[in-house]
């Protein structure tokens, strides 16, 4: 793989489970679900204006809403800044709809709010606006350098991001069988990629855990683990990024 096109490709759709968010009410997405989801998420962010070296913010609240927004921005060649400033100048902000308001946009950005139906009728429904998008997605042909994610400190592009996630798989013996569960933020971009990146592209799934679900595999911000209730761990500093 070379991009994050390459990590939702139409031939890695199957049944297998790619993401699960544990609560009430648990969500589940297959890599079918999740692959076209994906896609359709990038169809309703262009309409949005997203597109080209152009930035949104997203919110790093541990659902696959967050990782949607994630990867219909990359598929974009735009980047994604998870929890960005509130005075945020990027194009559009993601977050639940009871935070969105809370960014302060320039003229012309979108808030688009998840979870529950926006109460300003002026932000879009995440939720809505993706479901009726078609399920497909134009070929791209993706320079493997452009960035697709950011932090204050830099950007990292679509290979490096892809290189570093396919290194974690290798070091921390991730495969098909491993559920990874999300125990660090995901504005640290380490977290993107070894607790979302990596087991997708071994052809596991991520867990975001809730309160009382486990997985095999924990990405934790410090070294000994923490509480994690799993029985191995990465911790961020061992991501190489």
């Amino acid at each position: 793989m070379e991009s994050l096109d390459d990590v939702v490709a139409r031939e890695r759709r199957s049944q297998d489970l790619a993401v699960r968010a544990a609560g009430e009410p648990e969500r589940t997405y297959t890599y079918h679900r999740f692959c076209t989801t994906a896609w359709k998420t990038g169809n309703f962010l262009r309409h949005l204006g997203v597109g080209d070296d152009v930035a949104v913010g997203v919110a790093a609240d541990p659902v696959p809403q967050s990782l949607l927004a994630f990867f219909g921005t990359a598929l974009l060649g735009g980047r994604t800044r998870f929890d960005p400033p509130r005075a945020w100048d990027g194009r559009a902000a993601v977050a639940r709809s009871d935070a969105v308001a809370e960014y302060d946009l320039p003229a012309g950005g979108q808030r688009v709010g998840y979870g529950d139906d926006p109460a300003d009728p002026a932000t879009r429904y995440f939720e809505e606006e993706v479901w009726s998008e078609n399920p497909s997605f134009p070929p791209v042909d993706r320079d493997p350098s452009t960035a697709a994610l950011e932090d204050a400190e830099r950007r990292y592009s679509h290979r490096e991001l892809v290189d570093a996630a396919s290194t974690a798989v290798e070091e921390f013996d991730l495969d098909a069988d491993d559920a990874v569960a999300v125990r660090a933020s995901l504005a640290d971009p380490r977290t993107v990629v070894a607790g979302a990146l990596a087991p997708l592209i071994a052809g596991g799934s991520v867990l975001f855990p809730g309160a009382d679900a486990e997985g095999d595999v924990a990405v934790t911000p410090g070294g000994n683990g923490g509480d994690a209730p799993e029985p191995r761990t990465i911790a961020l500093d061992a991501v190489s990024l």
